[in-house]
């Protein structure tokens, strides 16, 4: 049988079908957390409307997503997906240079980015498309905190969507 005979035509049904099959076992773990299918399908598929309604991104747009291994990263790679968002993966190791010349030749107008790396950001912002910044901490989905920086979204306010 097919991938269409399942009725899964893109990336998007794929997910849906995988988060469906698999709900109740885990699918990310990290420092200590682990986000089973059900909860990964839950946050991202939050996100992914908070993209799309709040933030304004229409299929195609492009984000950028400047995260170490972190639980985040999943949710804002599939959310970006199922929003029919372009992935812009970015090191975060990447000087202010390397990152003005990555954000200013993709196009990308938004990023999902790890707060300790703000400081670059606001370096090179004003040079690029970027209008929304969502930002995160490491420990943000294991304390429930929300980072509060001025002219950002906090990670876990937006998965709250």
């Amino acid at each position: 049988m097919t991938f269409i005979e399942k009725g899964i035509n893109n990336l998007g049904d794929f997910i849906d079908n995988v988060f469906s099959k698999y709900s109740s076992q885990p699918a990310f773990s990290c420092l200590g957390q682990t986000l089973s299918f059900s909860e990964l399908d839950e946050k991202s598929h939050a996100l992914a409307c908070w993209f799309q309604n709040e933030a304004g991104l229409k299929s195609g747009d492009r984000i950028i997503i400047q995260l170490p291994n972190l639980i985040q990263y999943p949710i804002a790679a599939y959310a970006a997906a199922r929003a029919g968002l372009t992935i812009v993966n970015t090191n975060p190791l990447y000087t202010e240079r390397e990152m003005a010349h990555q954000f200013t030749d993709s196009g990308a107008k938004a990023i999902v980015i790890l707060a300790d790396l703000l400081p670059k950001l606001d370096a090179i912002k004003h040079n690029t498309q970027i209008e929304t910044v969502i930002v995160t901490g490491a420990a943000d989905l294991l304390t429930g905190t929300t980072q509060q920086v001025k002219g950002c979204t906090g990670f876990s306010q937006a998965i709250k969507f």
